[in-house]
């Protein structure tokens, strides 16, 4: 195992970001970035032992740091997806957060994923290792506390991607941590042809600015049932049989993991180069976004256009402050969040 570092270009301010690109025995790979605590690529073997880069992603960080710039790969905080109506109350006190996906507030506002973070690096024999740590101020984007976050990803022998969440706060605020990294294991323009498995009977039920409604419907017989395989080109195809996929123009949706404890969330499999992935985790949810929205140059000057890579984002529930059926995203003062994914990639 080894870890070499390097320059990844500089922010407008002149800021020069770190890559960090942790290899194993086999040659396979990620790469990380300090600007974000993201992941910038994942290079694994096909069935042919063919490596390549399976993760969407940019090769400046200028391009992660423009003004208005994607979450690409990155770490998300305070509170990864939605608040609704960009405000919540906590012990009796209205805070108001930023109202950046238009009247609500998504992914803390310019939170976690612009922010620099202080990394220390540790070789190991079976898997190495790179701790992202950042303090986040009370009040920064209208959160209250001083919140001390770590973020932890091992690179293993095995081929897995091992993030481990820590948090303090000193004041009760509100925490829910993510990834949004986006996946396309074939290589190909899209990901219509990925077959997806989630381990998931309820889907959260959401009005058209995907704010909860507060209830929770099973997924038989609807597009969005994933219990067994299925080729979102299918799932795409019936789209109209549940009309948020028309109006979001594809999956946008957080599914209640059946279970608890770390467990198996989804499976994503691309037929045409054998790569298979797993996504273990100990949260309660996982978000589907197949990434519409991408119209963009990325790696090698690669054009991601529409669903070019997918995000299964590992989360408690969007919204969950107003929402008392929901585990709850409150972190009280002093108390520790914690919290581990896992995505393993291999070849069928």
């Amino acid at each position: 195992m080894s870890i070499s570092l390097s320059a990844f270009g500089k922010t407008e301010d002149g800021r020069v970001a770190t890559l960090y690109t942790l290899t194993n025995k086999s040659g396979a790979s990620i790469s990380l970035c300090d600007f974000g605590a993201r992941v910038v690529s994942i290079c694994v073997p096909d069935r042919d032992g063919k490596l390549a880069d399976v993760c969407i992603g940019f090769d400046d960080v200028a391009r992660y740091a423009a003004k208005g710039g994607p979450s690409v790969g990155a770490s998300i905080g305070r509170v990864g997806n939605r608040i609704g109506g960009a405000r919540f109350t906590l012990n009796g006190i209205e805070y108001r957060v930023p109202a950046n996906d238009g009247v609500n507030s998504l992914h803390g506002g310019e939170g976690f994923h612009t922010r620099w973070w202080m990394a220390e690096c540790h070789e190991g024999d079976e898997a190495d290792m790179v701790n992202f740590h950042y303090v986040s101020a009370d009040g920064e984007e209208g959160y209250p506390g001083k919140m001390d976050v770590e973020v932890t990803y091992a690179w293993t022998d095995k081929n897995e991607m091992c993030i481990t969440y820590h948090a303090v706060s000193d004041e009760d605020t509100l925490c829910n941590l993510t990834n949004h990294a986006y996946f396309n294991l074939s290589g190909e323009e899209n990901v219509l042809d990925h077959e997806l498995q989630i381990n998931a009977s309820l889907i959260t039920a959401t009005d058209e600015g995907l704010i909860p409604t507060g209830e929770e419907l099973d997924v038989t017989g609807l597009p969005v049932d994933f219990r067994k395989p299925l080729r979102l080109r299918d799932g795409m195809a019936r789209a109209a049989e549940y009309p948020l996929m028309v109006v979001k123009n594809g999956y946008d949706f957080n599914f209640r993991v059946d279970g608890e404890g770390m467990r198996v969330h989804a499976i994503l499999h691309a037929p045409a180069s054998g790569r298979v992935m797993h996504v273990c985790s100990t949260e309660p949810c996982v978000q589907l976004y197949t990434g519409q929205h991408f119209n963009t140059e990325g790696h090698g000057g690669k054009h991601y256009s529409s669903m070019a890579g997918l995000a299964l984002e590992t989360q408690h529930h969007p919204d969950a402050i107003h929402h008392d059926s929901f585990p709850s995203v409150v972190l009280k003062a002093g108390e520790e969040f914690t919290s581990q994914t896992v995505y393993s990639f291999g070849v069928e």
